[in-house]
């Protein structure tokens, strides 16, 4: 019964928040405003050489809105990158808030890349830990298999946790301290504010969700290899 409680919860953790997050960003996403007079691609280029940086991307995705710190781009989906909606413009200005996190080399914003490239081979070792543990435990004579176990479960999770933690503020800060105050500055009529600060909220309950089923995640794996 506690696990098909936790199962229960980790569905609800997972998929309501995603649920409120796409209806929020489709409900703004229906049809093109006339007051706006570039897309959200034409938006983020805007953005992008007000600042200075000219040599950052803007391209079309088909894997999700993101902005790429290895190849300098600004992804978004067809939808933004040539759409006239509220949403466009929303998700431009934020993905153009992790551009400028990476230009001034904000340290959780670092940090958080670092961590994902690492937590990339932290899988790949946790998976061979666990796919390999009772042969290294026969070969080498260990009492047991569970600190193997434990340890590649911790680089499987444990590492995409801690990237979902400090993926959370990175998140954020380019909502609210970044994209936020642009859009205030003439961008967006005063009337549009409310529904843009909706759209960076949903956005940021993503990770929260994320980080929560990590953190669930991760704590189901223990107690199993703990027995």
């Amino acid at each position: 019964m506690p696990y098909l409680i936790l199962i229960v919860l980790l569905l609800v953790v997972i998929y309501l928040p995603q649920y409120w997050v796409m209806h929020v960003l489709n409900r703004h996403n229906q049809h093109d405003e006339e007051n706006f007079s570039g897309t959200g691609g034409e938006l983020a280029r805007h953005l992008l050489d007000r600042f200075n940086l000219q040599h950052i991307k803007v391209e079309v995705t088909e894997v999700g809105d993101h902005y790429d710190p290895i190849s300098q781009s600004v992804r978004l989906t067809r939808d933004k990158h040539y759409g006239k909606t509220l949403t466009a413009i929303t998700v431009a200005a934020h993905e153009c808030g992790h551009a400028f996190q990476h230009a001034a080399r904000e340290p959780l914003f670092l940090l958080r890349s670092r961590l994902a490239s690492v937590s990339v081979w932290a899988a790949r070792a946790g998976s061979f830990l666990l796919f390999s543990a009772p042969f290294i435990a026969l070969l080498a004579r260990a009492p047991s298999v569970a600190l193997l176990n434990i340890s590649g479960a911790f680089l499987i999770m444990g590492f995409a946790l801690l990237v979902q933690v400090i993926t959370l503020p990175v998140e954020l800060d380019a909502s609210f301290n970044k994209a936020l105050p642009l859009l205030q500055s003439g961008y967006l009529q005063q009337s549009q504010m409310p529904a843009a600060r909706q759209i960076l909220r949903a956005a940021a309950w993503t990770y929260v969700a994320a980080s929560l089923a990590s953190l669930l995640n991760f704590w189901r794996w223990l107690a199993i290899l703990r027995r």
